[in-house]
């Protein structure tokens, strides 16, 4: 499997990599539903919106790491840094980027390459990465990447190889 993301903000994951792409790209509509609505069978559309936010960012967490189980090591994550906005490309009316350009990122490994984008974004010296990271933190986004870590999902350490 190859999972491709665009990088970014997400206003209610914090932010959108490759664990989210896992756990909400890949889940049919039904399972996004289920993961919104943190395991609520019943949950209305409306609700899905003001689920308990860590409650969220761990049912995330847990759909990605069911995806990698099944896969069993036969994913590539590939995590596109350019055009990063604060809201994601599901948002109707989407902020403008607010960074320049950072790169391509490639692994093996879900929760390194969102470790990695994440650094790279918070060791930035683009001014646009104040907003950027405002978002993250005000969602608690990189809890997504602790659970998945707990999870055994990947692990947080990680190499760039510039290429």
């Amino acid at each position: 499997m190859l999972v491709l993301s665009h990088f970014k903000g997400h206003p209610m994951g914090g932010y959108g990599g490759a664990l989210k792409q896992l756990s909400i790209g890949v889940a049919s509509s039904h399972g996004k539903s289920y993961i919104h609505c943190v395991g609520n069978e019943n949950g209305t559309f409306e609700e899905m919106f003001r689920v308990d936010q860590l409650k969220f960012l761990e049912a995330m967490a847990d759909s990605a790491s069911s995806v990698v189980n099944y896969f069993k090591g036969n994913v590539v994550y590939i995590n596109i840094m350019c055009n990063m906005s604060v809201d994601c490309d599901c948002c109707a009316v989407a902020e403008d980027p607010c960074m320049k350009d950072i790169g391509i990122l490639a692994s093996l490994d879900p929760v390194a390459i969102d470790e990695a984008c994440i650094d790279l974004v918070r060791n930035s010296d683009d001014p646009g990465k104040e907003h950027f990271m405002e978002r993250v933190t005000s969602k608690h986004g990189t809890h997504t990447i602790d659970v998945a870590f707990e999870l055994g999902v990947g692990a947080k350490e990680y190499e760039l190889i510039e290429i």
